[in-house]
């Protein structure tokens, strides 16, 4: 059983408690995890994901720092008023990027830049955090995400939806823009199986690799077999394979 710590402080940005599972030794290469929808900071170990990396953990090879979501107050709140979603998505974002990288720094010894990695919705979340701030991470592990932040409002946007919708806020960057030589700084990898339940993932994952092939970003993105369902048996198997590529341990 690999050894966790779970950590939980009073939100500023949130004014709620969030809890953050820890995984693995501080010489680790950090990753940022994100949990699938509505789900929180124990979604990996629920699910398989951190017996799947157990060894990687235990020899130091990487550390997982997993994150709560407020998932069902945002992206999953259907009913609920789309500008409060859309502004408490951007308070969740600056949560992130302003509490929890902090955290990880002064935890994580290893002097590396953080992954963001997540599957299903948490593709999503690592893919906003990544491409508005390549400045603040090394890669993006992203498998099954949806990057079109109006599938879940119904076509809706407005100026702070279009800054948690990747496929938006990508496609009118400049090609000129320093983000651009950033990104081809990085490991990025957006995953997609073509069986069951990938349809939007499929879609959207398509778009982003022609938007980002168009801007000459470098990425891998990749679509698995029409058995690959949108599930943890493949998101395991996903997981482990990018694993060297996000780490550097290949070309």
């Amino acid at each position: 059983m690999t050894n966790c710590t779970e950590i939980n402080w009073h939100s500023t940005r949130l004014d709620r408690v969030m809890n953050i599972r820890i995984y693995g030794k501080a010489s680790g290469v950090p990753i940022l995890v994100f949990p699938t929808q509505d789900a929180m900071s124990d979604n990996f170990e629920n699910f398989g994901m951190i017996d799947a990396v157990a060894e990687d953990l235990a020899r130091g090879r990487i550390q997982l720092f997993c994150v709560d979501t407020v998932d069902t107050e945002t992206w999953s709140n259907i009913w609920g008023d789309k500008e409060w979603r859309a502004r408490r998505q951007e308070a969740y974002y600056g949560y992130i990027i302003d509490e929890v990288l902090p955290f990880l720094h002064k935890e994580n010894q290893s002097g590396r830049l953080p992954i963001a990695a997540g599957c299903s919705l948490g593709g999503l979340h690592a893919a906003i955090v990544f491409f508005r701030r390549p400045d603040l991470f090394d890669g993006v592990l992203a498998l099954s995400g949806v990057y079109d932040a109006k599938f879940f409002t119904d076509g809706w946007m407005n100026e702070t939806l279009y800054d948690n919708s990747p496929l938006d806020f990508l496609a009118h960057m400049p090609t000129d823009h320093p983000y651009i030589d950033l990104y081809n700084q990085r490991r990025i990898v957006l995953c997609v199986g073509q069986g069951r339940w990938e349809e939007e993932g499929r879609r959207t994952t398509a778009l982003m690799g022609d938007l980002l092939y168009g801007k000459d970003i470098r990425a891998w993105i990749d679509f698995w077999g029409y058995d690959v369902d949108h599930d943890w048996d493949w998101w395991k198997k996903q997981f482990v394979y990018f694993l060297p590529f996000v780490l550097r341990e290949q070309a």
